[in-house]
């Protein structure tokens, strides 16, 4: 494995932040932006370097390193936003397994942590996390990294899981919302599984694949149930890259 360039890419942020006052002073906000994303191309470079050694390793810390990434690119997004035009608020759409809270479920006691956790502990009174879950219906997913996207059949819910249990309540969708000393938060605290598909979805290996043991509750602030669901078709469905180029999603696929 070739020298790291990790030293090279920190000394290219520490001038950056150097120049700060020259960047943002030369035409304004146009040169800010120009800064804010040259800064984070640089940490971008830095982070990605740290992420694709470890996971070359075979560290577990792999998934902690790309979550604390999302973190700190959203802090900065924040910081640099509000900046720009006070005080902002932001949406981040992405799985569940990335917004609930990691200390709530199973990937917590393993020492991971997730954007969610990283989010909640920062801004504790500003933050604010929404699930979704579904019991059966269609998915758009890949059978493996790489692999190219497709519709596929969502299994029905586990029993024992928070699924089957919103399932039973027989009603096509609803919202719960969570809040600390509520009889629902209580009622719902004690650990059940949970299924989460992301990029890839399994079937054939669906409960060691997909099924968590987590607290709803503690996880999330609402969830959104969906009993049956049907899967998102992209816009575009064959974009063509620059032929020297990699293509966007790379190295996934997705």
């Amino acid at each position: 494995m070739s020298d790291s360039c990790e030293q090279e890419v920190v000394q290219q942020l520490i001038d950056l932040r150097r120049r700060t006052y020259e960047y943002m002073h030369r035409d304004g906000h146009i040169a800010e932006d120009d800064f804010f994303s040259a800064e984070q191309n640089a940490r971008l470079v830095r982070n990605a370097e740290e992420y694709y050694r470890s996971m070359f390793r075979g560290r577990v810390s792999t998934w902690n390193l790309r979550d604390r990434h999302m973190a700190e690119t959203l802090h900065a997004l924040s910081a640099h936003l509000d900046r720009r035009f006070g005080r902002s608020k932001i949406v981040v759409w992405a799985h569940n397994s990335h917004l609930g809270d990691a200390r709530a479920t199973e990937m917590g006691r393993h020492g991971e942590w997730n954007v969610g956790q990283l989010v909640r502990e920062r801004y504790p009174n500003d933050s604010f996390s929404l699930g979704f879950t579904t019991h059966s219906g269609t998915v758009t997913a890949a059978h493996d990294w790489g692999d190219d996207p497709q519709m596929m059949q969502v299994r029905p819910a586990l029993p024992d899981s928070y699924e089957a249990l919103f399932h039973s309540a027989q009603i096509p969708a609803f919202l719960l919302a969570f809040f600390p000393d509520s009889q629902l938060s209580a009622e719902l605290r004690d650990e059940r599984l949970e299924r989460a598909i992301g990029v890839v979805y399994r079937p054939e290996t669906e409960r060691l694949s997909h099924y968590f043991r987590a607290r709803l509750p503690d996880q999330f602030d609402a969830v959104l149930h969906v009993d049956h669901t049907q899967a998102l078709q992209p816009l575009e469905q064959h974009a063509e890259a620059h032929p020297e180029e990699a293509p966007e999603t790379f190295p996934s696929g997705i």
